[in-house]
């Protein structure tokens, strides 16, 4: 239950990236369609699944609503050109405008990844979430860890955009499909391993002490009580 939030998160990213690659060669090779219509009606059914998701949801996934608007306005612009390599170029952007609002976010106060993060480290529990609001408020190292896991992903996302559009412009068109994508799941993959790694599992940890250490007190004042309150109840 408590990895569901940031699996949630991520997914977009992946499946995403899954479903266009598995629709343009079925498209290309077994249907002879263009590259450009290939890659157009292949990145439909993502968009849809992403605008389905936004709509069954009562908040909103900025992580699947930037991937909507990024795709909608590449999309357009690289099916008027007609160029189908932009059109591969285009899904850099994805990463590229997501890499940047994570980094903003930090900068700004609000990690975007901490939507995620937050039910993973706490397991989704009340004493959980109390625990981590109150490392926030008190602790510097935890500060800088939920900090440091956002940063760790937004610039993993830029230097997968770079190497896609590098890519695109470089490499055939049909290589680069199939690449393309095994250059997401290896960024998903290298940032959840280091971001886990130096910032998700010290956090994890970090709650686990402060749930621990409010117990401990909880059960001394616990033990106190009886021998306090005796005096009161053997005079009434």
């Amino acid at each position: 239950m408590g990895t569901r939030p940031l699996v949630q998160s991520l997914t977009p990213l992946v499946v995403d990236a899954g479903i266009p690659l598995a629709s343009y060669y079925l498209l290309s090779a077994g249907l002879g369609l263009s590259d450009v219509a290939a890659l157009g009606w292949s990145s439909v059914v993502p968009a849809l699944r992403t605008v389905w998701s936004l709509v069954r949801r009562t908040g909103v996934n900025a992580l699947a609503l930037l991937i909507l608007v990024v795709n909608a306005v590449g999309l357009a612009t690289s099916t008027v050109t007609g160029d189908p390599r932009l059109m591969l170029a285009k899904d850099g952007a994805v990463s590229s405008v997501i890499g940047i609002a994570v980094i903003v976010s930090v900068f700004m106060g609000r990690p975007l990844m901490t939507a995620g993060l937050k039910p993973f480290v706490t397991k989704g529990s009340a004493a959980g979430m109390a625990a981590w609001d109150r490392l926030m408020a008190g602790s510097a190292p935890f500060r800088r860890a939920e900090r440091r896991f956002s940063l760790i992903w937004g610039t993993v996302l830029l230097v997968e955009c770079m190497a896609k559009v590098i890519g695109a412009y470089t490499i055939p068109v049909h290589t680069m499909v199939w690449l393309g994508t095994v250059l997401v799941l290896v960024a998903v993959l290298l940032a959840m391993v280091v971001a886990g790694g130096s910032c998700a599992d010290p956090m994890e940890k970090m709650v686990k002490a402060e749930q621990e250490r409010v117990a401990d007190v909880s059960g001394g004042e616990a033990e106190r009580w009886p021998a306090a309150a005796a005096p009161a109840t053997a005079e009434g």
